[in-house]
């Protein structure tokens, strides 16, 4: 991806983080990037491309800040801590994903009322409940691949409430973490 549109993309982040998707406009993210309109269109071609580059682009960026950082010998050695960390990644007070976060609830509930986001949107959460999915099959090999992919959309919703919960100011950090690893211990102790 050219650097341009990398900062474009960028830029569409943080002008839907601070004013939501209604708020983003062409020529405000073009001085955002510091680039044209026109250049904008280019890459863009239109509004819902920008929306949907920008989700891909999120869904990036979350994979990057979640990605495991310990070597494979460590992670062998505990699943469920794995599964932990991953989750909890979505809950760290950091300028880039309290940004993500933010602009990743404006996108879910824009698509209620724009529908062209929504298969864009589905596809990008099928991926992250698959991930979750498998996690979840290595902390719990007796364990069905349909009780774990429930187990992956309660766990992955969870994560999506508690974060707007924290990121409003209506639930604190630390005990939207301990919720979500309690969340963890529960889904892992079904029969």
């Amino acid at each position: 991806m050219s650097d341009r549109r990398t900062e474009i993309l960028k830029a569409a982040t943080r002008v839907i983080a601070r004013r939501g998707v209604r708020g983003l406009r062409v020529n405000e993210l073009a001085a955002e990037a510091g680039v044209s309109t026109s250049l904008i269109y280019y890459h863009f071609t239109d509004r819902a491309g920008i929306l949907r580059e920008t989700l891909a682009h999120i869904s990036d960026r979350a994979d990057h800040y979640t990605a495991d950082e310990e070597p494979a010998p460590a992670r062998a050695e505990s699943p469920r801590a794995d599964l932990e960390c991953v989750l909890l990644r979505e809950l760290q007070d950091s300028p880039d994903v309290r940004e993500n976060s933010t602009a990743w609830g404006e996108l879910r509930a824009t698509a209620v009322f724009e529908p062209h986001l929504r298969e864009d949107l589905a596809r990008t959460t099928h991926t992250w409940v698959h991930d979750i999915a498998e996690l979840l099959a290595r902390a719990d090999p007796c364990g069905t691949a349909p009780a774990h992919a429930a187990a992956a959309e309660r766990l992955t919703a969870l994560v999506e409430g508690l974060s707007v919960r924290w990121l409003s100011g209506s639930l604190p950090l630390d005990h939207a973490r301990r919720l979500l690893c309690g969340a963890v211990e529960a889904e892992l102790a079904r029969d």
